[in-house]
């Protein structure tokens, strides 16, 4: 059965790049992004481990902890590890999932027949610390994913009680906006011509 918002991350256990883990445990009591990436050594895939590296802090600030997969083996990772760093001027500092069998591929629906079965998609699951999962993004292997809009999304969701629970962000909404004014609110609901009528009585 396909994953759906709600639902609780399957948890696994996986041998990464900075030794075996128990997702679950691994998450612990914080929010958690696992994000999968079609193949090691490939430019797409490298410029976006690069970045992630580069802005991993600020989903640090956040409370967030940030692991990667993909079908390649732990050797593959480390080597790729190298060539990251050397030439996305970063160092990597998230684990990386090897997944050769294709467990946790499968598990979570990263590997789309129709696109390749022989890797995964560019899939992305933002996990709540009740391990449900708060958001799920697919990307085709030929797109690299924008980072700065998971932050944006986990910004909405991550901030202060009252605002991670009950705030609902409009479109293009960014942390540091404000809220609409009342006479873009108003001409959003259509009663603008309504309130200026009024207004001149």
């Amino acid at each position: 059965m396909a994953l759906r918002l709600g639902d609780e991350a399957p948890n696994f256990t996986a041998e990464t790049t900075e030794g075996n883990v128990n997702f679950h445990e691994w998450l612990g009591s914080g929010w958690g992004i696992l994000f999968s990436h079609p193949k090691d050594f490939t430019p797409v895939c490298t410029t976006e481990l690069g970045y992630m590296a580069r802005i991993k802090s600020e989903f640090e600030k956040r409370g967030v902890k940030v692991i990667a997969i993909s079908v390649d083996p732990l050797e593959s990772h480390r080597g790729w590890t190298n060539d990251i760093n050397e030439t996305q001027h970063c160092t990597v500092n998230f684990p990386m999932i090897a997944d050769p069998e294709k467990k946790v591929a499968m598990l979570y629906d990263m590997i789309h027949p129709n696109a390749a079965d022989n890797m995964t998609v560019r899939s992305v699951f933002v996990i709540g610390p009740d391990k449900k999962i708060k958001l799920m993004i697919t990307y085709p292997a030929s797109c690299g994913r924008n980072f700065d809009e998971l932050l944006r999304v986990v910004e909405s969701r991550t901030r202060p009680p009252a605002a991670a629970t009950s705030m609902n962000c409009c479109g293009s909404w960014t942390p540091c906006s404000s809220r609409p004014s009342t006479r873009s609110r108003r001409r959003s609901t259509g009663r603008t011509d309504r309130i200026a009528s009024s207004s001149r009585r």
